[in-house]
């Protein structure tokens, strides 16, 4: 046994910081993992996007909500939603982390459901999470598991489709909303390599049609073939915002090829003409069961209240 009297001494004023900086980084991960999955929120976003002279659209948008059985306070925040008046919902993917989520899901996105709704898969729809850090992130974007647990999306994918929700996966679809044409094109997820763009329904060219691209992860190819093919607005998900991050919602991974500045909310893509095409990121609803942390990015649902175009 060591004689203690040999030790060199930590100085008293290191010794508190030491502690002190420990109990932050613990109060931070109790935060991270209690109150900042809980702290849902909505966000407001007016992108200018309809034809000039056309009445405004409301759009709910919702993404990566993984579920998992027994999330009583998410349960009751997805039923709450509808209480927004949305013309039209757009789910960018990512609902499950259980393979026993789906019927609880299901009933919480119940009043959702009978709102005109739209939807792309995600790879988490597929095959559940495993354990992972999201600052691992920080070398490179994650990869599909060896062998993955396979979560039954179709038994979701049907729940959604039954209800009058329209399945984009690698789909166009012409659909009226608030009594007005809508253009709709989506990929599956682009992530895992599911992606096949399906072009738009016929007349898309026509001035008087919104364009909507869906997309589960914001692949920069994926971002480039909607704009370059006239889409007026891309919605997608994917990033959780950054999951942990800086102050002021700095993100510090995007899981993709995507920018950090482009993490959450509402931005632009270039098309390779120069056109500016309006894109929307939901920092989503939750996160992987495997790595339930959120830091300065709080849980949300974004209403998208479409302007006409000056």
């Amino acid at each position: 046994m060591p004689d203690c009297s040999t030790l060199p001494r930590i100085p008293r004023p290191l010794a508190l910081a030491a502690a002190g900086t420990a109990a932050v980084g613990l109060g931070t991960l109790a935060y991270a993992g209690t109150i900042g999955l809980t702290r849902f929120t909505v966000r407001h976003e007016r992108p200018a996007v309809l034809p000039p002279r056309a009445r405004p659209l409301r759009i709910l948008h919702i993404s990566d909500i993984h579920y998992v059985p027994g999330q009583r306070r998410k349960f009751a925040w997805l039923q709450s939603l509808a209480e927004l008046q949305p013309d039209l919902v757009v789910n960018t993917g990512d609902n499950l982390s259980h393979r026993e989520a789906v019927p609880e899901l299901l009933e919480a996105l119940g009043p959702l459901l009978r709102v005109p709704g739209v939807f792309v898969t995600g790879s988490n729809d597929y095959h559940g999470p495993r354990l992972k850090n999201p600052l691992g992130y920080l070398v490179g974007p994650s990869a599909p598991p060896a062998e993955p647990e396979h979560l039954p999306a179709d038994q979701l994918i049907a729940g959604f489709t039954g209800s009058g929700w329209i399945d984009l996966r690698n789909r166009a679809q012409e659909a009226v909303v608030a009594g007005r044409a809508v253009h709709l094109s989506g990929v599956d997820d682009p992530h895992i390599g599911l992606d096949r763009f399906a072009g738009w329904p016929r007349g898309t060219a026509r001035d008087d049609v919104l364009r909507l691209g869906l997309a589960h992860a914001p692949v920069g190819s994926t971002l480039t073939t909607f704009a370059d093919t006239g889409a007026d607005l891309i919605l997608a998900g994917h990033t959780h915002g950054g999951q942990v991050c800086l102050p002021g919602r700095r993100a510090l991974v995007t899981n993709c090829d995507l920018p950090r500045s482009q993490a959450g909310g509402l931005s632009a893509v270039r098309s390779s003409t120069g056109r500016e095409v309006a894109l929307h990121v939901s920092a989503g609803i939750g996160t992987s069961r495997t790595a339930p942390l959120r830091f300065n990015c709080p849980p949300e649902a974004t209403v998208l209240d479409l302007l006409p175009r000056a």
